[in-house]
């Protein structure tokens, strides 16, 4: 089945809840109505998109008041990024510079990360169909 970038989006963010959120409880408390808008959403996403669409993973800093205190994730697919969380910040939240990272080999290290990705992977396959 062939989708469209906006349909895979649309798949995606139906399927986020508190349970496929990763970040620090202090960044998910900041700012509670934008759990809607991918708060904490972004790490997880970022993978699952790799996985249907492959290209590179993308990470940067972010700034509050002068203070990093998270990163954000998001894709690169050639020369477009694609990030499905970008609404996820407060006005005071800053996005660094943006860098590229390797998805580790052996998966995300056991935790509540690991577990946020694949649920929400789960959740997207089964809509998908895949």
């Amino acid at each position: 089945m062939k989708m469209t970038l906006g349909e895979i989006e649309a798949v995606i963010r139906r399927s986020w809840s508190a349970e496929t959120a990763y970040a620090k409880a202090g960044s998910l408390a900041r700012a509670p109505e934008l759990a809607e808008r991918g708060r904490g959403q972004c790490g997880a996403t970022a993978l699952v998109v790799q996985d249907l669409l492959g290209g590179e993973l993308v990470i940067a800093d972010v700034t509050t008041a002068g203070i990093t205190d998270t990163v954000h994730y998001w894709n690169r697919l050639g020369t477009t990024d694609i990030d499905l969380t970008r609404d996820q910040f407060l006005a005071d939240e800053i996005v660094g510079a943006a860098r590229v990272v390797r998805r580790p080999a052996e998966g995300l290290r056991p935790g509540a990360a690991r577990d946020a990705y694949q649920l929400l992977r789960t959740r997207v396959y089964a809509a998908l169909e895949l």
